[in-house]
């Protein structure tokens, strides 16, 4: 499974002038990787970029591609509760969408957050990212995807040291 499975990470914030660039280029790269038969795709449900390519993945499955599957993978339970009441309305509506989902801590710290994005990277052979700068969790798990050997399609345009 894990060579038919793409992982994805992301900032929160995408500027309203990058949008469009961003998930054009998000959309073709997914496209191609179904074309080479890719089936599962692994978001991690965090505000942003994670969340506006989930809906599109749901848009693409019940569109075009109803045979990929799209996988959940998230911290722990109640990561949502400081999110904004659109926010978490947002995943709650998403949320039934999901074919899986998969909590990865039982409880809440920082270290649930970076074993959601290892665990999203391990069990997949590419990874696309929109990534714009070099510290924080989008890049941290860039440079933990490059060190196991994964490759990663930056729609943000950054490269990555090694």
């Amino acid at each position: 499974m894990r060579e038919r499975t793409c992982c994805f990470t992301g900032h929160r914030d995408i500027p309203a002038d990058r949008l469009q660039m961003v998930m054009t280029g998000t959309e073709a790269k997914v496209r191609e990787l179904i074309l080479r038969g890719y089936r599962y795709f692994g978001v991690g449900g965090a505000v942003g970029y994670d969340t506006i390519v989930a809906e599109m993945l749901f848009r693409l499955r019940e569109r075009e591609y109803p045979g990929i599957r799209i996988i959940l993978v998230y911290p722990f339970d109640g990561f949502i509760s400081r999110w904004s009441d659109s926010q978490q309305a947002t995943y709650a509506r998403l949320l039934p969408l999901y074919n899986k989902r998969v909590c990865v801590c039982k409880s809440a710290s920082r270290e649930a957050y970076l074993t959601r994005d290892r665990h999203l990277v391990d069990c997949s052979s590419v990874c696309v990212a929109y990534c714009t700068r070099q510290t924080g969790g989008t890049a941290y798990t860039i440079r933990y995807a490059v060190a196991r050997g994964v490759p990663v399609f930056n729609v943000g345009g950054i490269l990555h040291r090694t």
